[in-house]
């Protein structure tokens, strides 16, 4: 579905891409897990075309949205849930959501995205809850929550979430995992950057690894799971000493 090659981007003179490539397969979740500042975020963001890439291609089923406005890559197929949730806070939940399908609502009408916010209530019951609330009253979770409805809005084929563990507690962290793993169940296909390697590798199929613009390392959650050098910098001291004992 994305096959990406030589992929370089960055800000001004600044090159924060290094030749980036890798692939997602229709109904996989593949994760993108590495430290501040790796690069993670440029490249969601250069795949949405909100940072121009400067080389390289960007093949989603064979066309490549490297010279497409962000909009056109929305309309294509791919939608980017961001980093820090992003919703607009004086706007009511509904008006995200609302706004999460500007591409098709000129096209297809209020019907139809009135019946795709109610699918979102069937995925989220609590946005319903808080259907004409301001965004920026919700809770973190909920605000994550209402990100990735609005990016479910557009109906994509390919879901980018960017960091959606950031700054939630453990116990809500768990519950966004399990919907992006009920998201994969329903035949979406996501590609997910997340600090927290554990949880991400989880649920995923692959990853890759990226240090400073490059993929260092790529594989199986599996093998990255058991990898002695992911281990000891992303999965914490507490993961190998559960791993050894397993001998």
């Amino acid at each position: 579905m994305l096959r990406i090659r030589n992929l370089e981007s960055g800000y001004g003179s600044l090159r924060v891409l290094k030749g980036i490539s890798l692939h997602v397969n229709s109904g996989e979740i593949v994760t993108i897990i590495g430290a501040n500042g790796a690069g993670k975020t440029t490249l969601l963001e250069t795949i949405a075309g909100v940072v121009a890439a400067s080389s390289g291609e960007i093949l989603f089923d064979g066309r490549d949205l490297v010279t497409l406005s962000p909009e056109r890559i929305v309309a294509a197929g791919c939608s980017l849930v961001p980093e820090g949730r992003q919703v607009f806070a004086p706007m009511t939940v509904r008006e995200n959501l609302v706004l999460g399908a500007y591409i098709r609502s000129g096209r297809e009408g209020k019907a139809a995205v009135a019946e795709d916010i109610d699918a979102i209530h069937r995925h989220f019951p609590i946005l319903k809850e808080r259907d004409g609330q301001l965004a920026g009253t919700l809770s973190g979770g909920e605000q994550q929550m209402l990100a990735i409805g609005r990016a479910l809005m557009a109906r994509p084929r390919l879901i980018m979430l960017d960091e959606p563990s950031m700054g939630l507690a453990p116990i809500i962290v768990r519950g966004i995992f399990e919907i992006i793993g009920r998201l994969r169940a329903e035949g979406n296909t996501i590609l997910l950057v997340e600090q927290n390697a554990m949880a991400s590798l989880g649920i995923a199929d692959r990853g890759y690894v990226m240090e400073t613009g490059q993929i260092v390392l790529e594989g199986t959650a599996r093998e990255l799971m058991e990898n002695h050098d992911v281990q000891r910098a992303y999965l914490g001291k507490e993961y190998r000493s559960i791993g050894e004992g397993r001998g």
